[in-house]
């Protein structure tokens, strides 16, 4: 899968693309990562990529035309692209998103800064428009890195087991269940048994409980839309 990043500040993004998971991804050609400077496409001795609102109020707004021009410098790979802005006004990013996404042959990351974009470049050259959360950032780089790390573990052969993302929280609607590993005691606190004990059903039964348990104490907004079975709900029954 190939990533295109169109933004102000393409350093930002060279420790995604150097290491760890995503970095080795990027390495072994599973991932392509390629980040367009659009300072490069404004015109003038000073490159302006930005101006102030018509209309009056405070900040500047990127304007359209660097933007556009970075955009159809971008090579396209295949039909299955899509170019989408990052901005707290689109659809919330979320794990059934990221899946959606990581099908694709190529994403095209729009990274907004200070007030945000001529809504000009919305039309016609923007597929879709992704809000990573209702907060506000500086700009969209950090964003996009959320999204493309999202994204990018989705793609076959990313991560080393192809069971892991299938695993994660959200996968099933649900939080994961804890985690421990050595030593078995650490400051007084022990692994529980049942983790111990080899007995493969248990194991399941106690993980999909704790799943379940988190989930309901820290976020039960997720258990109305998550997949639950017969037993996940005589489980909930039992916690409540």
């Amino acid at each position: 899968m190939r990533f295109d990043v169109l933004t102000l500040f393409p350093d930002l993004f060279a420790p995604f693309v150097e290491q760890g998971i995503m970095g080795r991804a990027v390495q072994q050609g599973k991932l392509d990562v390629c980040l367009t400077n659009i300072r490069d496409h404004a015109r003038g001795a000073h490159r302006v990529t930005d101006d102030r609102p018509y209309g009056g109020g405070s900040g500047m707004v990127m304007k359209a035309g660097p933007i556009v021009r970075a955009l159809g410098a971008v090579e396209r790979i295949s039909d299955r692209c899509r170019v989408v802005l990052l901005t707290p006004q689109g659809r919330l990013f979320d794990q059934d998103l990221a899946w959606e996404l990581a099908d694709l042959d190529q994403l095209i990351l729009v990274c907004g800064r200070y007030e945000g974009v001529d809504e000009r470049v919305l039309k016609g050259f923007v597929d879709q428009e992704v809000s990573i959360g209702d907060y506000v950032l500086s700009g969209g780089e950090s964003a996009a890195l959320v999204v493309m790390d999202a994204v990018g573990r989705l793609v076959p052969g990313v991560l080393g087991s192809e069971d892991s993302n299938r695993e994660d929280s959200f996968e099933d609607g649900l939080l994961e269940h804890p985690h421990y590993t050595r030593p078995r005691v650490f400051e007084g606190r022990e692994v529980p048994e049942v983790l111990l004990s080899g007995d493969h059903e248990r194991i399941r039964v106690w993980r999909r409980a704790q799943a379940l348990k988190r989930t309901l104490e820290r976020r039960p907004d997720l258990l109305e839309r998550a997949r639950l079975t017969e037993e996940d709900r005589r489980i909930l029954s039992e916690l409540k």
